[in-house]
């Protein structure tokens, strides 16, 4: 099931104000909640440079009542000190589990004082089983990496510093 299928099928529970949706297919389970649809939360994925045509556009998601109520899982915050001067920080874009590698056997995408170009893929961020590639808006040398591999991050969550000057 595509990501657009899914978009359109909470459309159609809280168009239709059904009080929810339960579908499963292929071993893929979806459950929307209909109270919650009216309740949404804007998401968007950044698109990478030239690939204009799989780019994500901005969804609008309803918000599941299980992660409203949940307490927050303690996030890893920048060093006391701030991100280095000279330095620009890449946030998360979406709410997910934060990995540093394409595997878990494989080498990381980056480490602390790799030069990155703008457009380099420096994470992956897993949310609704999709994996997001995260990548660089700059040019540098990354100075810190904030979350642990497969932490979860809040959207706006600092990710990396990268040294640009």
């Amino acid at each position: 099931m595509t990501f657009e299928q899914i978009k359109e099928l909470i459309g159609l529970v809280a168009e239709n104000r059904l009080q929810g949706l339960e579908l499963e297919r292929s071993g893929f389970r979806l459950k929307i909640d209909g109270q919650q649809a009216q309740q949404t939360m804007a998401v968007a994925v950044p698109a990478a440079a030239g690939a204009a045509a799989s780019a994500a556009p901005p969804v609008t998601l309803p918000m599941p009542a299980a992660a409203a109520a949940a307490p927050a899982a303690p996030a890893a915050a920048p060093s006391p000190a701030g991100p280095p001067a000279g330095s620009h920080v890449l946030t998360s874009p979406i709410v997910g589990t934060f990995y540093r590698a394409p595997s878990p056997d494989a080498p990381l995408f980056t480490e602390v004082g790799s030069r990155v170009k703008k457009g380099q893929v420096l994470c992956i961020i897993e949310a609704m089983k999709l994996m997001n590639e995260i990548e660089s808006d700059v040019d540098g040398v990354v100075a810190e990496v904030y979350p642990q591999n497969a932490q979860a991050v809040e959207f706006g969550e600092p990710l990396f510093a990268i040294k640009t000057s």
